[in-house]
């Protein structure tokens, strides 16, 4: 991924998406108002922090990225698997009316000039877009939406809401935390393995995917995980763009839920025909 800064905001990009000239970014804690626990660019909406310095943030964030800060549409996350189509109607969801959803943890579109907007710590931001047809999409994947493979029910929801092609769409798999640093518990490994199964046993059993701890843990790779589901999806390999930086590891960029707790700030992703 690229480290982008303009105006004093830092935030990254990927090469794919940028080269193919769709607005897209994903923000780091560099470059905002908020102060303390929350400095600077905090972008967390449910947070403590005050709600003037987020939406001052927003603004400052939208203006660095050259995105319509009126006309941005949120999602509505609760660890989902959920994705929804949203038209001109939702611009404006969640930062100048109520968001009209709930448990939405992934939205697609073919409006022009409404920048889709995902929150995220450590979980999985997904990037999706369609030269062919013009259709955006993001997807927010944790450990319970990447068991749900949200990734490829993205796909599927562009494909049958606009005609995409998976082979014709690009995507990004951004910040999040690595598998050096993600330890779950046996529950969640049982989930994935459940998700993913025989299809892709060797993974599983080559521990691409996962691997077990001295404490009867396992280390999770989110990364590999939703390339899979992108995989599988039919998004072709050379179109799928994975980011080297996790969120635990920097925290100097980041905002890291594993780190920090519930007392902290939060990054957002961005993108927009």
């Amino acid at each position: 991924m690229n480290k982008e800064e303009k105006n004093g905001v830092t935030y990254m990009t990927f090469n794919s998406l940028k080269n193919a000239g769709v607005k897209h970014a994903f923000s780091t804690r560099l470059g905002g108002v908020s102060k303390g626990v929350f400095k600077s660019l905090n972008l967390h909406t449910n947070s403590e922090d005050n709600v003037d310095n987020i939406h001052e943030n927003y603004k400052i964030m939208c203006k660095a990225i050259d995105m319509n800060y009126d006309r941005m549409c949120f999602s509505m996350q609760t660890h989902t698997a959920n994705v929804i189509v949203v038209d001109e109607k939702d611009a404006g969801n969640g930062i100048t009316k109520p968001i009209p959803y709930k448990d939405v943890d992934g939205v697609v579109t073919n409006v022009k000039d409404m920048p889709l907007v995902t929150a995220h710590a450590d979980c999985v931001p997904l990037f999706f877009y369609d030269p062919v047809k013009q259709v955006v999409g993001l997807s927010h994947s944790g450990w319970k939406g990447t068991v749900g493979k949200i990734g490829k029910v993205t796909v599927e929801k562009m494909t049958e809401a606009f005609g995409s092609k998976p082979e014709d769409i690009l995507c990004g798999i951004g910040p999040s935390i690595c598998k050096n640093c993600y330890e779950v518990s046996a529950d969640v490994a049982e989930a994935i393995v459940g998700a993913f199964g025989e299809a892709h046993k060797p993974q599983i059993l080559s521990k691409s995917l996962f691997n077990p701890t001295d404490n009867n843990k396992y280390m999770l790779d989110l990364w590999v995980a939703c390339k899979i589901a992108l995989l599988e999806a039919g998004v072709i390999e050379e179109h799928i763009e994975v980011t080297d930086y996790c969120t635990r590891c920097h925290p100097d960029l980041f905002f890291s839920h594993r780190v920090m707790g519930t007392n902290r700030g939060g990054q957002a992703a961005f993108i927009s025909l």
